[in-house]
């Protein structure tokens, strides 16, 4: 009976951490998930540019929406050139613990403390001897930002961190999900 209700736990873990999706390429702030791009003007033709995932987001689709974004804002600001005058990815990790000790008392037969619990539908046992009574859980969160500088007609020979943002929509186009309807 025990193993019913474990595998019934299990099933119902695992339908709910489906539920949970990547961000989308989205504005922060809008759509069912966390997350989103964001950008704030500085100067005529200097921006701040951020992307931020949720916790199942990886850092590389972070970092290629980042550059999505900036070569769209280049694109729609009648530019067609960026470059990436400072550019980095931050990670945030947090680590959650869920403790299984729902009540104390002394164990029948047994020296020392013991504690029942119920946790995922089953009633159970913990003692100090057993090892850790939580489960624990690290999320992991990216925010990739940018500083970057527009210009128009071709973009700076030999600059490694300019880009022609017709080239980066053409390239990078195909790859970002939109959220759905």
């Amino acid at each position: 009976m025990k193993w019913i209700h474990l595998a019934a736990a299990a099933a119902t873990a695992l339908a709910l951490s489906a539920c949970e999706t990547a961000t989308p390429y989205q504005p922060l702030g809008t759509g069912s998930t966390s997350g989103g791009y964001s950008d704030h003007q500085i100067e005529a033709n200097r921006f701040t540019v951020s992307f931020s995932g949720n916790s199942v987001t990886s850092r590389e689709t972070v970092e290629r929406y980042l550059l999505y974004r900036a070569a769209e804002l280049t694109l729609n600001l009648g530019y067609d050139w960026f470059e990436a005058a400072d550019r980095h990815t931050d990670q945030q990790t947090q680590v959650y613990s869920d403790p299984w000790v729902y009540g104390a008392g002394w164990g029948g037969g047994y020296w020392g403390p013991r504690w029942r619990l119920y946790r995922h539908g089953y009633w159970g046992y913990w003692d100090p001897w057993m090892g850790q009574p939580f489960d624990v859980e690290t999320v992991t969160r990216y925010t990739a930002s940018a500083e970057i500088v527009m210009g128009r007609g071709p973009k700076p020979a030999g600059d490694r961190r300019a880009f022609d943002a017709h080239q980066v929509i053409e390239h990078l186009g195909p790859s970002i999900q939109r959220p759905s309807a």
